[in-house]
């Protein structure tokens, strides 16, 4: 199928399909005319990625596990991993996003918030010396 029939079917851009065949995530062929040409099945690895996007993957990750997805004799189970692991970081991220809230809750109303150390980095609330803050030394008064 031709790329303007692709676009139409998953409701992606012209432009949106030249990328992935630029990013390698899906491969066509040149027709002896120059157009491209692309097999059906490309339709549901589109649909399969953007929902992937969706779901929060990036091209990346996409592209990283795409064909192991499509090779699996059992992609049920490779997908169920693949979610996982994804979980898994976002529950990371999640804990890391927890921690920097906290700090700047921490650091809110104080004479000088940037300066403000934090307990969770087991320092007491002190200011620090500009120097400490900067890494450039205070000039002399």
């Amino acid at each position: 199928m031709r790329i303007g029939e692709l676009a139409a079917r998953t409701q992606l851009s012209r432009d949106t399909i030249r990328y992935y065949e630029r990013v390698g995530l899906i491969t066509g062929h040149r027709l002896a005319n120059g157009y491209r040409d692309f097999p059906l099945e490309t339709v549901d690895w589109l649909n399969y990625v953007r929902t992937a996007q969706s779901l929060g993957f990036s091209l990346a990750e996409i592209t990283r596990t795409g064909q192991a997805v499509r090779e699996a004799a059992d992609s049920a189970e490779l997908l169920s991993a693949v979610l996982q692991e994804k979980i898994r970081l976002i529950d990371a991220r999640m804990a890391q996003l927890a921690e920097l809230r906290a700090d700047l809750a921490q650091r809110v109303d104080t004479i000088c918030p940037l300066r403000a150390s934090t307990a969770a980095q087991g320092h007491a609330r002190q200011p620090h010396s500009p120097s400490s803050v900067t890494g450039v030394p205070r000039p002399p008064a």
